[in-house]
């Protein structure tokens, strides 16, 4: 079996591990109500509805 030669210092060790890590964009859906962008599965935080029900009161 393949042993390691030397001993891997943890600047090169984390930086491996860190090239998994990426940022990605949200999901953004249409809101039914007032068409504005939101995250899936939230309450709207333009006109407060969620399934077609006000949830929250907006000004």
């Amino acid at each position: 079996m393949a042993v390691p030669k030397r001993k891997v210092s943890k600047a090169r060790r984390d930086k491996r591990r860190a090239s998994n890590f990426k940022a990605y964009a949200p999901n953004l859906v249409e809101c039914p109500q007032c068409h504005e962008p939101k995250l899936p599965h939230r309450v709207c935080g333009s006109c407060g509805y969620y399934k077609n029900r006000e949830v929250i009161e907006v000004e």
